[in-house]
């Protein structure tokens, strides 16, 4: 019973980390390589498809458990502290500020995974193809 307490801690202390790494990401004193390192993990976090698909049994949620933690940690780690400080207390002192929903930013994400699997594709039957080559009598 503890474990599944500290998961649900350790969760929540996530989301509350990724809603202060939007708060800095909109920043003018954070640099422009952590502004692209935010962009890529929360793009990341808030993308439908994963690395790993969820639906493989055990690693599909791995990666989810792995990357997405690492990924914050290390963005949080670049980040300049006065910052950092400033959105935490920013998001401490008002909990009920809900995230924005913006589909522009998720379709776009969506689309841009679904140009790399159609490239992926592609490839693969031009592989395909040289292969096969033409049928020789």
């Amino acid at each position: 019973m503890r474990i599944v307490v500290k998961l649900i801690e350790w969760a929540k202390e996530l989301k509350l980390q990724s809603r202060i790494l939007q708060l800095v990401y909109k920043d003018e004193r954070t640099p422009l390589k952590v502004k692209i390192l935010i962009w890529i993990t929360l793009g990341y976090l808030f993308s439908p498809i994963d690395l790993i698909p969820d639906f493989i049994p055990v690693i599909g949620y791995l990666d989810d458990l792995i990357i997405v933690p690492l990924l914050i940690a290390l963005t949080i780690n670049l980040i300049p502290k006065i910052v950092w400080d400033d959105a935490s207390i920013l998001v401490n002192s008002e909990p009920e500020i809900k995230w924005k929903k913006n589909w522009l930013i998720i379709t776009g994400i969506t689309l841009l995974w679904l140009l790399c699997l159609l490239w992926l594709l592609k490839l693969g039957v031009h592989y395909y193809k040289s292969i096969e080559g033409p049928a020789k009598l």
